[in-house]
């Protein structure tokens, strides 16, 4: 496996490149990886971080380094007034400087609509460790991170003990910091409940009125914290893929967490950590080549269902059934590939090495297969 703080992260390349040419914005969950990163492209005095107090005034006092041509901010998404200040510091010092600017909730949320900074940044998701990007190759790699994650601190260290110490502390910081600080929530215990009750129900219709009968508030304000337990990168959601051909049920959203080990139930966490994979792979190309690509799942009015659809410009490319043992092929994959029989179809299994092809055309695999070929 490689050493996360000695070789590039999978979005270095493109990062750098497009420095170039604008303003890259890097959000992503805390702890995921964005400041060692931004260490990595920029000199030490050039890097700005808002939490940390000295730094903080070179920033309000507008303390340049001398012969720096590339800065960092991080967390400036603190800074109430951060869009304008950024404006105007590229308007300035665009063509002589370039700027890197990293952070997690507000630089995702506030990029949507009457955004003073339009059109002069990339903007970039980073996500956890995947299989392909830590170097593993083996099914004893793939249990391995399937128990630690993929946050660089828990995969390194190599335990399922010491993930479930660094999850605590990480739910209370996510929690009791950064949602403290970015949002206006008076019930943090009630949220705090939420988010241990959405990780029971991963890869079910995510239901805001089940919710609030569990606990205790209206549909409407668990629908909210949803959503900003989404902008916390705690959770992330994926619609259902409709098509006229298809008579595809407008159900609720599905949800997973960014954290596939938090998931207690195995055959739920081994969905979550494909999730979690297609996701990386579909934001990769959204934001370093423009593709219009989505992920999603599927179901439809007579109840069959696939776990996952990957779609470029709403037409399937990808659609992948998870299971944690090899079994017969799950029929609906049969219905899928007949439909859209363009699209590559295939059931992936956790345990076991059987590899093979239906008449039909579903590949049946090891899910290492699946996950060598993404990012």
């Amino acid at each position: 496996m490689r050493d996360p703080g000695k070789t590039n992260r999978y979005l270095q390349k493109y990062i750098e490149e497009d420095l170039k040419a604008k303003m890259v914005l890097l959000s992503g969950p805390r702890q995921v990886g964005k400041t060692t990163l931004a260490r990595q492209i920029v000199p030490e005095n050039a890097y700005f971080n808002w939490d940390i107090a000295d730094q903080r005034e070179k920033i309000l006092r507008r303390e340049w380094p001398i012969g720096e041509n590339l800065w960092a901010f991080d967390e400036i998404h603190k800074y109430a007034k951060w869009r304008n200040y950024l404006k105007g510091l590229y308007d300035q010092f665009h063509g002589q400087t370039e700027f890197l600017v990293t952070g997690s909730a507000r630089l995702d949320y506030y990029r949507r609509g009457g955004d003073s900074l339009q059109g002069r940044y990339f903007f970039y998701r980073m996500h956890p460790f995947s299989f392909a990007e830590a170097g593993f190759l083996s099914k004893k790699d793939l249990h391995h991170m399937l128990q630690t994650g993929g946050f660089p601190e828990p995969m390194l260290n190599g335990t399922e003990r010491f993930h479930r110490r660094w999850s605590r502390d990480y739910r209370t910081r996510l929690i009791r910091e950064d949602l403290v600080s970015l949002e206006n929530v008076k019930d943090i215990g009630s949220l705090e409940l939420l988010s241990m009750l959405l990780s029971s129900r991963v890869g079910s219709p995510l239901s805001a009125s089940s919710f609030s009968n569990d606990v205790h508030v209206s549909p409407k304000t668990v629908q909210n914290w949803i959503q900003i337990l989404e902008r916390l990168y705690s959770i992330f959601l994926i619609s259902s893929f409709r098509e006229n051909s298809l008579r595809s049920v407008r159900k609720e959203k599905k949800h997973y967490f960014w954290d596939w080990a938090q998931v207690s139930e195995l055959p739920a966490r081994a969905e979550n950590f494909v999730a979690s994979h297609l996701l990386k792979y579909v934001h990769l190309l959204q934001d370093s080549q423009g593709i219009d690509m989505e992920l999603k799942y599927f179901r439809d009015t007579d109840g069959r269902e696939v776990d996952f659809i990957v779609t470029e410009k709403n037409i399937p490319v990808m659609a992948i059934e998870v299971k944690w043992q090899s079994t017969d092929v799950h029929k609906p994959l049969t219905y899928f590939k007949k439909k859209f029989p363009g699209t590559e179809v295939m059931q992936v299994h956790f345990e076991g090495d059987r590899e093979y092809q239906t008449t039909e055309g579903v590949l049946v695999l090891p899910v290492e297969k699946l996950l060598k070929r993404l990012v």
